[in-house]
């Protein structure tokens, strides 16, 4: 059991005196009378410093004992500090050069210190301000491919996969928290619940909505049972950081063995939303139009790099207790493995599209909401924006398995964008 009776919150004035004689932080920052500090946490969990000196700066980021987006009645383990960790070295070693690098870890005060990423930016904000990221999609896609496959059963040895599985099975808080935010509290009177003002109508509608609820609990269970790689667990795009030329992946406090699926489903709903929102941002409609035809195809980039991707990791490196090479390509079937191929691609799809229904309507109707509709200002313009999501989510919830690509998808959601 860690011995945390000496934890203590981090703040800017005392982070220089507690930090400052650890090696690696002086190596990466200088001495540390000459740091200067401050605090940029806008999440809703923990605290996140930026800490530069005289040759360079890093990120210190320290967990809290409660959830800072509500207070100090909701505590939470630190441990998520732990998991953090550990994800971010297995998912950054998938993929390497995709997170951000690691410098210090200390469990006991549950705080992580890492690469400070310059100048890069959160694509969320990117998104309110109009940048184009023209690498995000493919990215996103490589990522999303090299490490669902490589923290599978499809690559891995089966003792080093079922360690890990045992490992974050620790993560159940923060299980918990996906299980009940996502799944359940958009679909009936929980009291962190919260939404703008104008849904109220459609907030009684999809607590009243049995076939939604019925595919809330479907995608519930695959989510609770569906151990089948290790997820980032939080992958929208306040999770991720870019430039035109790069982007890293952030924020894997989340981290736990399910579904592949429900990581780049979380993805695609951020880009969706993001097109949804566009109007609220963009006063001229060309312009809104233009940047929502931009997200759409970075959500098509990073679909297609997906598969893409996957396609080349399973005739590579299928190496894993599923591969079953013995069964295809040992006995000459080429055509079997690509069918079985096809198989689990078809299922990543459909669970993808069940996730991002989930994703858009507690992202709206939930306790977290997305800061593309929160900064809109015009509360009118912004119900009926979100209104437009909310209808695309339901639609990819109950139909996930008749959309058949992502094209078909990005023409629904330009089609539903469009509604008055």
């Amino acid at each position: 059991m860690l011995d945390r009776t000496a934890y203590l919150a981090l703040d800017a004035s005392s982070l220089p005196r507690r930090l400052g004689g650890r090696p690696e932080l002086l190596d990466r920052l200088g001495p540390a009378e000459a740091w200067q500090v401050r605090e940029v946490g806008d999440g809703n969990l923990n605290l996140v410093f930026i800490v530069e000196g005289p040759k360079g700066s890093v990120v210190v980021k320290q967990a809290l004992p409660y959830a800072r987006v509500v207070g100090e009645s909701w505590p939470m383990s630190l441990d998520r500090a732990f998991f953090e960790h550990e994800a971010l070295s297995r998912l950054g070693a998938r993929d390497p050069g995709r997170t951000p690098e690691l410098i210090a870890f200390d469990p006991a005060q549950a705080m992580l210190a890492m690469e400070h990423l310059t100048p890069h930016k959160v694509a969320r904000r990117a998104f309110i301000d109009g940048e184009e990221l023209p690498l995000l999609g493919t990215h996103l896609g490589l990522y999303l491919a090299r490490t669902l496959f490589r923290g599978s059963d499809w690559s891995m040895p089966a003792t080093a996969r079922k360690a890990d599985l045992a490992l974050f099975a620790g993560n159940a808080e923060l299980a918990g928290i996906t299980e009940e935010l996502v799944f359940s509290d958009p679909f009936k009177a929980a009291p962190l619940n919260r939404h703008t003002p104008g849904l109220d109508d459609i907030a009684v509608a999809f607590r009243a909505d049995r076939p939604l609820k019925l595919a809330a609990v479907e995608m519930k269970a695959r989510f609770c049972t569906g151990a089948e790689t290790l997820l980032h667990g939080d992958l929208h795009t306040g999770s991720v950081m870019a430039t035109p030329t790069d982007t890293r992946v952030i924020d894997a406090e989340f981290a736990l063995y399910g579904p592949m699926g429900f990581d780049v489903g979380v993805c695609l709903a951020n880009l969706w939303m993001a097109a949804f929102a566009q109007e609220g941002h963009r006063t001229d409609a060309r312009a809104a139009a233009a940047y929502c035809e931009f997200l759409l195809a970075t959500a098509g980039i990073l679909w297609r790099t997906f598969e893409a991707e996957f396609s080349r990791l399973w005739t590579n490196e299928r190496t894993g207790i599923l591969g079953g090479s013995d069964l295809f390509e040992a006995q000459g079937d080429e055509a079997g493995a690509k069918a079985a191929l096809t198989t689990h691609l078809t299922s990543v799809w459909q669970d993808a599209l069940g996730f991002a229904g989930m994703e858009i309507s507690r992202r709206i109707l939930g306790l977290a909401h997305i800061a593309e509709f929160e900064t809109i200002a015009d509360i009118g313009l912004r119900a009926r924006l979100e209104r437009r999501a909310l209808a695309f989510g339901r639609h990819l919830a109950l139909n996930r398995r008749q959309i058949p690509s992502i094209e078909a998808a990005n023409l629904l959601a330009e089609t539903q964008r469009a509604r008055p």
